[in-house]
């Protein structure tokens, strides 16, 4: 599959959904990152900035095909790329993301998600990020919401399983009522979000980093995600082509309501059939 298929198939999938549900992806909706309410946020055009590492694990399940698991840290510092930077104009706004996920691919081909989580938190203390507290200074403070990953999404890899140059991959995630804590996301009417059933999409642009610094090694190859190869057991770590390697990213964040806890589950059975289409397309 092509970059311009791919694309295309993440704005096919975020088209199917806004229209299924005839609840478009968010806009204009406010985001408040110290939790204090309407109010006191900020508003959001579209979308929050976000720009991270990963570390992906490859199985090799036949002589074409791969598992995976992926384990991320993300900041989050913006929204809509404004310059209006959380921490600077909300004292203890700094907010993070986990991400821990799954999927299956085939190499020089696509992949795709099968599960996983996303975690956000406001971090108490600015500066936090990028350190060796926590998991790289990502999982600290205040969890604001948890989003469950479902099937679809996903990416173009190389020969090595390894994502293209600058490659786009989505990832699509649901939460439920509950599931994202109360005083952070309002839709521009001024509801807030926190017992709202909702879709997050997650564009980013991924490379291979070929060099990832001693922290990143320690903190997300280590300790988040709990390899145990060279770098963490002794030795010096480096990448691995078809094995192990770390990614860096940024993109975008978005949301929309789903009027009903039921669309929830019918969003990921449809973005599982369409992952089928495309799979018997590939193989045709």
């Amino acid at each position: 599959m092509t970059f311009l298929k791919q694309l295309g198939c993440a704005a096919a999938f975020a088209t199917f959904a806004t229209s299924a549900y005839a609840n478009p992806v968010l806009n204009d909706w406010v985001f408040n990152p110290t939790g204090t309410g309407f109010q006191s946020g900020q508003q959001v055009n579209e979308y929050l900035d976000v720009n991270g590492n990963g570390f992906i694990q490859l199985n090799r399940t036949s002589s074409t095909s791969f598992s995976f698991t992926e384990h991320a840290v993300f900041n989050i510092v913006q929204a809509d790329g404004n310059g209006q930077l959380f921490p600077q104009n909300y004292a203890g706004g700094n907010i993070t993301a986990t991400l821990e996920a799954f999927g299956t691919g085939t190499f020089g081909n696509a992949f795709s998600f099968t599960g996983g989580t996303i975690r956000m938190y406001q971090n108490p203390t600015n500066g936090q990020y990028g350190t060796t507290a926590g998991f790289f200074g990502a999982n600290l403070g205040t969890q604001i919401a948890e989003f469950n990953v479902v099937v679809g999404g996903g990416g173009v890899v190389d020969a090595n399983g390894s994502p293209i140059n600058n490659g786009q991959v989505s990832i699509f995630a649901e939460a439920a009522p509950g599931m994202v804590k109360e005083g952070y996301f309002f839709n521009k009417s001024g509801t807030d979000l926190s017992n709202s059933s909702l879709l997050a999409f997650a564009f980013t642009n991924a490379n291979t980093v070929s060099r990832p610094t001693t922290n990143q090694v320690r903190e997300i190859a280590c300790q988040f995600s709990g390899f145990t190869g060279r770098g963490c057991n002794g030795g010096t770590y480096s990448n691995v082509p078809g094995q192990h390697f770390f990614v860096g990213g940024n993109g975008q964040f978005k949301l929309a309501e789903v009027p009903e806890p039921a669309s929830l589950a019918l969003f990921g059975v449809a973005l599982a059939g369409i992952g089928a289409v495309s799979r018997r397309k590939k193989s045709a």
